[in-house]
Order: structure tokens, then C-alpha cells, then sequence
């Protein structure tokens, strides 16, 4: 080999198909990787989507008192927050005196129940060598205690989750400037402004979501309320203000509300358990025409790819999944569209 003949390329000298090829493999690796840590810390994920819902409520509610009243925001923030604690205590309030009036005299209805039955059981030799099957129950039930402390300790976690979600959102709601500015500050400097249109554009999405949810839980809480008031069943405001906060959570809620209803209404009499069901069936029907017009004003998303993200959502996370399939899917769909169609997202919603 002559002193003046090339160097051949080293062997560890990527050419620029391997670099490209390279920069391929780390961003599939991130991508996979990314996809992979958010499947291992997907409920506390969930929970923060939940406190960003949450705060954009808080904000709509904050921009909807603006154009009421023109004070410094953090005033009518701290007047919307004020407003939703007094709701809940009041709701925990009154649901707590009409369940304590009603236990009694459930409670009585049980213990005159079960002696019926004992002594019917007695009369047609049913007891037999075990003897009393009400005592027999009892002790089944006792020997549930393990379980109940369970469902507590798992109530406990829920309102644990509840807390943690109003106090992310609320520091969120009361400066979302300062997250959109961190958000901005991992953006390359090309990037910010469409990052900043995309942040403006899915904030004014959730707020609109959070508004048409809120809609439709008033409507099915107020014809839930009057149907059961005008057939007579017991418990009917509690029933109409569990049946509206039910119907924030898609499809399940109505389930959960309905099957309470039945099972109170029934407890008053056949003839109130139909009715019941009747005007349940009513509003559940009603639904299914208010609601798509309602989301389609609010968010624009096809019923079934929503019902369908509901049902992947829901099998994947559980309850958390189903109620926050809809935003996700409202988010995406803002995400992949065009900057000009975010721009005019935010800018309807202001």
C-alpha cells in the first residue's frame, strides 16, 4: 500500500444511512419505552387527567362569573371553589340526614321481615337440625366483617383520589400560565407557538366537555327528581341529585342510578317499584336524544369511536378509564389537528 492511498473508513464510523438508521432505532426505543412507563404508572396519570379536568370546570366556571362580573380572576376563582365545597358539604349534608331518616325505619322493616320469615319457617319445618335460618344468616353475615372492612379501606382510597384530584386542580386553575410555561420550556424554540396553540386549544376543549357533562347531569338529575316526585317514591331529591352526579360517568352511572331507584321504589310497593322503573326507562330514553346533541355541540366526537375508546377504556383502567375515555379521545383528536383548526378551537371558546 502506497503512503498516499486513502484511508479506508473506520469500522465504527456510522455512514449516514446508519446514523439515520440509528436515530430510527432510539426514537422506536423511546416511543416503546414511553409507551411502557405510562402502562406502569397509568392510574396516577388518570388521576392527573382527572385534576386537569377538574380544573378546566373550575375555569369555565371562573370565565362563565367573568361575564357577570368584572373582578381580578383570582376573586372569582376562589368565589367558584367556595361555591363548589358549599355544594358538596350541603349534598353530604342532606343525603346523610335523609338516609339516617330512612334507616330506621328501613331498619324496622328488616327486623319485622325477618321474624316474619323465621316464624314462617318454623310453621313449615323448615329450620330443620340447623335451626333458626335467620340466626344461620346472621352468622354468614358476621363472618363478613373481613370483607366490609375491605370495601372501607377501598372507599378510604377513593376519597383519597377525590382529595388529591380538587387540590391538583385547583393549583392548576389558579395559574395554568405557569405549567403551559413549562410546557413551552421543554418545547424547541421552532415548536413553542404550536405547542402554545395546541395547550390553548385542548384547555378550551375540556372546559367545553366539563360544560356539556354538566348540562346533561342537570337535565337528567332535574326529569329524574319530577318523574319520581309525581309517582310518589320515597327519597325522590336524593335520588334526582345521585341520578345527576351519576351521569358525569358515561353509560355505568346511569346503570348504578337506576338499579338504586328500582330497588327504593320497590321497597315502597309493586305498584311504585313499575312506576319507578317507568319513569326511569322515560329519562333514559330522553337521554339518548339530548345527549349526542349536547356532546356533538360540545366536543364534535363520532358516538361510536367514543363508545368505543369507553369500552378499551374502561376494560384497560376500570372506573377511572370509562370516565375519562371521552376527554382523551376529545384531546387526541385536538393534538392531531390542524394549528389553524386549534386557533379557531381556542378562539371559540374565549
Amino acid at each position: 500500500m502506497s503512503d498516499d492511498a486513502p484511508v479506508p473508513p473506520s469500522p465504527i464510523e456510522f455512514s449516514s444511512r446508519g446514523r439515520a438508521a440509528l436515530t430510527d432505532a432510539v426514537v422506536w426505543l423511546s416511543l416503546a419505552a414511553a409507551l411502557w412507563l405510562s402502562w406502569r404508572v397509568a392510574s396516577s396519570l388518570l388521576l392527573i387527567l382527572a385534576g386537569l379536568v377538574f380544573a378546566a370546570g373550575l375555569q369555565g366556571g371562573e370565565h362563565l362569573l367573568g361575564r357577570v362580573w368584572r373582578v381580578n380572576r383570582g376573586i372569582r376563582l376562589s368565589v367558584v371553589v367556595a361555591l363548589f365545597v358549599v355544594a358538596v358539604v350541603a349534598f353530604l349534608f342532606f343525603a346523610g340526614t335523609q338516609i339516617a331518616e330512612e334507616f330506621g325505619e328501613l331498619q324496622k322493616t328488616l327486623v319485622r321481615e325477618s321474624e316474619r320469615l323465621s316464624n314462617l319457617a318454623k310453621e313449615y319445618g323448615l329450620g330443620g337440625s340447623s335451626g333458626d335460618p335467620i340466626a344461620t344468616l346472621k352468622a354468614q353475615i358476621g363472618s363478613s366483617v373481613g370483607r366490609i372492612l375491605t370495601v372501607i379501606g377501598g372507599a378510604a382510597g377513593v376519597v383519597g383520589s377525590l382529595l388529591l384530584i380538587v387540590v391538583f386542580g385547583i393549583f392548576v386553575a389558579a395559574d395554568p400560565r405557569l405549567y403551559e410555561r413549562g410546557v413551552e420550556w421543554l418545547t424547541p424554540e421552532p415548536r413553542r407557538a404550536a405547542v402554545k396553540d395546541t395547550i390553548d386549544a385542548m384547555a378550551a376543549m375540556l372546559r367545553r366537555w366539563v360544560g356539556g357533562r354538566l348540562v346533561l347531569m342537570l337535565f337528567e338529575g332535574t326529569l329524574i327528581f319530577l318523574g319520581l316526585s309525581i309517582v310518589g317514591t320515597p327519597l325522590a331529591l336524593l335520588l334526582g341529585l345521585v341520578a345527576g352526579l351519576l351521569a358525569f360517568i358515561p353509560n355505568l352511572g346511569a346503570i348504578a342510578s337506576g338499579a338504586l331507584m328500582i330497588v327504593i321504589g320497590f321497597s315502597d310497593g309493586t305498584t311504585t317499584g313499575l312506576w319507578t322503573l317507568g319513569v326511569y326507562l322515560t329519562v333514559q330514553l330522553a337521554d339518548q336524544f339530548v345527549s349526542p346533541m349536547i356532546e356533538k355541540r360540545a366536543v364534535d366526537l363520532a358516538p361510536a369511536m367514543v363508545l368505543a375508546a369507553q369500552l378499551i377504556f374502561g376494560v384497560l383502567f376500570g372506573i377511572m378509564g370509562l370516565i375519562l375515555a371521552d376527554p382523551i379521545v376529545a384531546l387526541i383528536k385536538v393534538a392531531l389537528s390542524p394549528r389553524t383548526d386549534k386557533v379557531a378551537t381556542r378562539e371559540g371558546a374565549s
